[in-house]
């Protein structure tokens, strides 16, 4: 049976300072724990009301009821299994080929999408401005779908690694050069911008190339694209060129 203490543990990590404060972090559903469970990331504990996960030992791992999952579950619906992990080390940057950098994302699912996409396209190193939602949160590891346990995710000052690195900026704009008729390198930083307000005025003093993902429809009232949609093109064009 779950403790009153691993119940105020686990829910406590919903919130970032506790995670940080904590090292751990919490994974739901059984896809998403099996990749965690099959790569770095090293298991405190397992939950499942099922009999399942059976090279997990019983030392790490414990029935729970249905009741009890809810208590400690951040999700409206909660799956059969939950598992708290240890928070790594974070890596050494890799600052070659094609990184990808987030400029104040805030949205869990958006992030989410966007390390799975990282994933899918060979995009090994991610960076993310301070004011970047945290990785770890529980809404952003659902959305990585595992993802999370294969691009290395660094968070810096913005500002100052596009000021300094020698590898061309690219960076996403209304009023930008035609991304379809524009030749893309194998290597540089691809800056996509807060939801609702774009790249920073700060970071965008630093931008040397600015591309556009042009509007087709005949109306063309919509404002902008979803950032993990825009993304998904951007990446695709990029690596398209590059073959």
């Amino acid at each position: 049976m779950v403790s009153k203490n691993q119940i105020k543990l686990i829910t406590s990590l919903q919130q970032k300072k506790y995670r940080f404060t904590n090292k751990l972090f919490f994974a739901e559903g059984v896809k998403v724990i099996q990749e965690l469970l099959q790569s770095n990331f090293e298991l405190e504990y397992l939950y499942t009301t099922q009999n399942d996960f059976e090279e997990v030992s019983n030392v790490k791992k414990m029935g729970i009821d249905d009741n009890d999952l809810k208590k400690i579950s951040a999700l409206s619906s909660p799956n059969s299994c939950l598992a708290v992990f240890k928070i790594p080390v974070e890596k050494k940057m890799i600052e070659s080929g094609l990184i990808l950098a987030l400029d104040s994302i805030r949205d869990p699912g958006n992030l989410g999408t966007i390390l799975r996409l990282c994933d899918w396209f060979g995009i090994q190193q991610l960076v993310c401005s301070k004011e970047t939602v945290d990785i770890y949160n529980p809404k952003v590891v659902q959305a990585t779908m595992g993802s999370i346990a294969r691009v290395n995710v660094s968070y810096i000052d913005l500002n100052a690694f596009v000021a300094h690195t020698k590898l061309p900026v690219f960076g996403t704009f209304m009023d930008g050069e035609n991304i379809y008729k524009t030749s893309l390198p194998q290597e540089g930083i691809i800056i996509m911008g807060n939801e609702a307000n774009g790249i920073s005025s700060e970071v965008e003093k630093l931008v040397q190339n600015r591309l556009t993902i042009p509007r087709f429809g005949e109306i063309q009232k919509t404002e902008s694209l979803n950032v993990a949609t825009a993304t998904a093109i951007i990446l695709s064009e990029f690596r398209r060129n590059s073959q």
